[in-house]
């Protein structure tokens, strides 16, 4: 007879104790009746969502999470069932898997390894357990563990050690390009050290700035990927292992067809958007459509994410705004189906300017001329925010949160901020991979030099070095940490680097005041990047 190992990859709305155990319950129950599955696994801190942050300080919370799991466990019959969960024993707080079965809590184990690093913080909040969990499912010993866990050495050893033949893994591993080959080749070691068969469940769904793809995976005990999920959407698949008297032989199940790095930024992108403005309850989406780039993608990610129905597009031209790019505008609204209107903002600019005429007599034009068109937009821009209880998504990138290229309580006006971590040059990929797809965003808008249209005849490169320089040197300054010498080295040329180095870090003020926005490369501005605005290391 088979084994049959029912996997979860479910999207968790974080602090909703009560809901999260439906979703348990009403996913174990599928499970049992529909793939006739002996065990369900579920994602890692299933009950409390991922990650909980300070809501692990509440005693509360937690007293309210030790109850609903021995509520769950009383109503888990005819199947086992493998979920993450805070456990606090003693006074001492684990992130911790919970075995159920036969209406009690079976087995646990505390995950041993925490990371501290670039998103988690879970050393702030948890201890390491120290000992391995095994446990008998219909004649084979199976081991857990929990994400971190497979990273390093140790603790699949372990179970492999006390018997195990299986190991099931936890996970909330949220999205980043590049991440799935990390994950199973981190999967990979462990299962050659260990010489057993290992299940993958991640979750899936956006929280805040994270995104989790799923893309969890079976790997059989000779280290080939037999089963994978499809990212970027809840998934309860069943995959089979034929128990044999020299261990678990995987068979193979069903594989997702592999679609290219930028399909799955764009998708994370769609989830991020989707899942912020649902789990926030917003009624929708509102955003300023300019005829440039940014605005474009960002359009057509939120129609992706929510529907044409639920978003609002407004054009709000100045004295410096292009014809083609109010042309450029309309084509795309209409092209997506979406509500479209137009608000020239001249007379708020001149009302604004005729107000500050005589404080600032005898002072020149600049840039703060430029400003106040932009923080016209952005007092348009909120109040139909707040009047139509749609989230203003702001449409700036990481190239430009870098240098400080926006404006505050301007552009930067906004409750979310889908291209935060997208740099320009892979704004221009991901335009035409949604072009690919259905033609939404007129090529003219993909071809023409990118500009503000704050000034006469602006253009971006008048401002910053062009985006196929500046991007490459923003990544190893603010994702890799290289020195100014070292990107010099690699064959920059240093006038490049000192001006964009020296724009990274005295802008990391507008960047702290920035909206949260979707997470998709190695080191995102957020929770991921922090350093002090006022600072005097590096500064010339």
């Amino acid at each position: 007879m088979n084994l049959r190992i029912a996997i979860a990859q479910i999207n968790l709305l974080v602090g909703d104790i009560a809901g999260n155990a439906r979703r348990v319950l009403e996913t174990a129950a599928q499970a049992r009746d529909r793939l006739q599955a002996h065990a369900v696994v579920f994602p890692e801190l299933t009950l409390s969502g991922y990650p909980p942050e300070d809501l692990l300080y509440k005693t509360h919370f937690l007293q309210q999470i030790e109850v609903t799991l021995l509520q769950v466990a009383r109503q888990i019959t005819d199947i086992t069932v493998i979920l993450g969960f805070p456990e606090l024993s003693d006074g001492i707080l684990y992130n911790s898997a919970a075995v159920l079965r036969d209406g009690a809590v079976h087995k646990i184990y505390r995950k041993q390894e925490l990371p501290n690093y670039g998103v988690f913080d879970e050393r702030r909040y948890f201890h390491p357990g120290k000992e391995p969990c095994v446990f008998d499912l219909e004649g084979v010993t199976v081991g857990v563990t929990i994400c971190e866990d497979v990273w390093l050495p140790g603790a699949v050893e372990q179970s492999a050690a006390a018997g195990a033949k299986l190991m099931l893994n936890l996970n909330a591993s949220p999205f980043q390009t590049g991440k799935t080959k990390q994950r199973e080749q981190a999967v990979l070691e462990r299962v050659a050290a260990s010489c057993i068969p290992m299940v993958y469940v991640n979750l899936v769904g956006g929280q805040d700035e994270l995104v989790f793809d799923g893309a969890s995976f079976v790997m059989d005990a000779d280290g080939e990927v037999v089963y994978r999920a499809t990212r970027f959407r809840e998934v309860l698949d069943v995959v089979k292992f034929d128990k044999q008297s020299d261990g678990l032989v995987a068979l193979p199940g069903e594989k997702e067809h592999s679609e290219g790095e930028v399909a799955y930024v764009y998708k994370a992108l769609v989830l991020g958007i989707r899942d912020y403005v649902i789990k926030n309850g917003f009624q929708g989406a509102v955003l300023g459509l300019s005829g440039g780039i940014d605005s474009a993608l960002t359009l057509a990610l939120a129609v992706d994410a929510l529907g044409a129905d639920k978003v609002e597009a407004v054009m709000m031209p100045s004295r410096y705004t292009a014809d083609m790019s109010v042309e450029d505008a309309r084509l795309e609204a209409d092209a997506l189906g979406v509500e479209y209107h137009v608000i020239p903002i001249e007379p708020a600019f001149q009302a604004f300017t005729g107000l500050l005429a005589d404080t600032f007599a005898g002072l020149p034009r600049d840039t703060t001329e430029e400003n106040i068109q932009a923080r016209c937009r952005g007092v348009l821009l909120m109040a139909i925010s707040n009047k139509m209880r749609k989230i203003l998504l702001t449409t700036g990138n990481k190239s430009e949160m870098s240098v400080g290229y926006a404006t505050l309580y301007g552009d930067m006006a906004g409750g979310f901020a889908p291209l935060k971590d997208v740099p320009k040059l892979l704004v221009y990929l991901l335009s035409e991979y949604r072009n690919s797809i259905s033609p939404v965003i007129p090529l003219r808008v993909i071809e023409r030099p990118p500009s503000a249209e704050l000034a006469p005849d602006q253009k971006d490169e008048d401002s910053l070095p062009p985006y196929s320089v500046l991007d490459p040197i923003l990544e190893r300054y603010v994702e890799w940490d290289q020195s100014v010498e070292e990107i010099i080295a690699a064959g920059f040329a240093e006038a490049d680097v000192v001006r964009v180095a020296r724009l990274v870090d005295i802008n990391e003020y507008k960047r702290r005041q920035a909206p949260p926005g979707v997470k998709i490369t190695r080191r995102a501005f957020g929770r991921d990047r922090r350093y002090p605005i006022t600072c005097g290391f590096g500064r010339k």
